[in-house]
């Protein structure tokens, strides 16, 4: 066991507002998955990760290439979620993340679980990259 399997997964709170939903008053699928993405670019920052210095000066991106979703139980208007991202698995060009969607807090209901591969690529051929194990080197398996 390593300290990272101690550690908690990074969490993102979010306010579910009323365009979020849809005409039942639950959140629309499709907008957990931009909970996800917004959660995902929180966890990089965390981890030092400047995505517009990555594209303007190394010429690098972040492209999700697979996503996988569970809905287990729906969240609703005004309600706060609690988006999770952690590495799950590191490749040479790819990671995978996984996330997690809890009603209130880390330990309340578990709404969503998911997993998204994202690839580092070269901006201008869109060609697959090594990712730099400096991003996840706090962030461990």
């Amino acid at each position: 066991m390593t300290a990272a399997d101690n550690a908690e997964p990074f969490a993102w709170p979010i306010r579910v507002y009323y365009e979020d939903t849809d005409a039942q008053g639950v959140v629309y699928y499709a907008n957990y998955f931009r909970f996800m993405e917004r959660a995902r670019t929180e966890w990089l920052r965390a981890l030092g990760v400047d995505q517009r210095a990555l594209l303007n000066d190394e010429r690098r991106i972040f492209v999700v290439t697979e996503t996988q979703a569970a809905f287990i139980a729906p969240a609703r208007f005004n309600d706060e979620v609690i988006v999770t991202a952690g590495l799950a698995k590191l490749g040479r060009a790819t990671f995978d993340i996984e996330q997690n969607i809890y009603l209130g807090k880390l330990d309340g209901p578990l709404l969503l679980r998911g997993t998204v591969k994202a690839a580092f690529i070269d901006a201008d051929t869109l060609r697959p990259k090594r990712v730099p194990a400096s991003i996840f080197e706090e962030n461990t398996l």
